[in-house]
């Protein structure tokens, strides 16, 4: 991009997008300010001008990824359509299966985020920012009487934990799990968090009978975890 003139936000915006592509190629421990440089054209000093530190460039970085792949879950969730059928949209782009944001980046993120507390700060609020966008469209088709949740907070926490596990184990290791067989454990998740059948998932409200949601909430407990879908082992 030498020779041309840009605004200081587009060179910013330019340095990030670099050094996201940089860190997926090297990993955050490898990455160099000098590698940013050269992979635009510019000088090391330009980089630091903008971004004081490896440090901060990365956190900005990571942090720039992240409200593209929230932009994107926003506009999923603010469809006008059921609750239910935002959020199967919204969980099976998340998944590792789906078309969402690059894992491998993640896991070197939340790896280098244990030893650098700039971007343990900056992980911790975007991933809080992501549930609470689950756990709202949970609370609305909940109140909506579209499916049962209890706690949306909650089943947005063990949703999110699930998936991210998925996604180091898929991403980790060649053919640990078969993506159709994550997908039915996504969607079995979805449902049980809403006190649904996984075939209820796909019925659409209001048309879906009213019967096997009650007699699946007014099971106990033992008979409703009698045949607890398989959960992703290492």
């Amino acid at each position: 991009m030498t020779g041309v003139r840009l605004s200081v936000a587009e060179r910013r915006a330019e340095m990030l997008v670099a050094t996201v592509e940089q860190i997926e190629l090297r990993g955050v421990a490898a990455v160099r300010i000098a590698d940013v440089a050269a992979a635009l054209g510019v000088s090391n000093a330009l980089v630091l001008y903008h971004f004081s530190s490896k440090e901060k460039l990365v956190a900005a970085a990571f942090e720039h990824a992240a409200r593209r792949d929230l932009t994107r879950l926003r506009k999923l969730l603010g469809r006008r359509t059921s609750a239910l059928r935002r959020l199967r949209a919204a969980v099976r782009w998340y998944a590792p299966t789906g078309q969402a944001k690059g894992w491998r980046l993640w896991i070197e993120g939340w790896s280098a985020a244990l030893r650098e507390p700039t971007l343990r700060a900056v992980t911790r609020d975007l991933d809080q920012q992501w549930k609470a966008a689950l756990a709202a469209v949970i609370a609305e088709g909940s109140a909506a009487g579209e499916f049962h949740c209890p706690d949306p907070e909650a089943a947005a926490l063990r949703l999110t934990a699930l998936l991210d596990g998925l996604a180091v184990q898929m991403t980790a290791y060649d053919a640990a799990l078969p993506r159709a067989k994550a997908r039915r454990w996504t969607d079995e998740a979805l449902a049980r968090e809403l006190g649904l059948t996984p075939t209820q998932l796909t019925i659409p409200w209001p048309h879906r009978p009213r019967e096997g949601r009650e007699e699946l909430r007014e099971q106990p407990q033992e008979t409703r975890t009698q045949n607890p879908a398989p959960s992703p082992t290492p």
